[in-house]
């Protein structure tokens, strides 16, 4: 299951998975094409809220420093 979001008119999918005891989420940019590309942004969670959360707070970040 992936989380979408659209910040600054680009899209955005948060993917979790299972991570040894916890969660790791990592974000990928969809292109207008379908292609996906990875970010680059990894966060780690007891929980896949809590991973995905986190790497959402990330991309935010990354986002408003350009």
């Amino acid at each position: 299951m992936a989380k979408q979001l659209k910040l600054k008119n680009r899209h955005y999918w948060i993917l979790s998975e299972p991570h040894g005891r916890g969660w790791k989420a990592t974000v990928d940019e969809v292109k207008d094409d379908g292609q996906k590309a990875p970010v680059g942004i990894e966060a780690t969670g007891e929980t896949r809220g809590t991973a995905d959360d986190a790497a959402e707070r990330k991309l935010r970040r990354m986002l408003q420093a350009y």
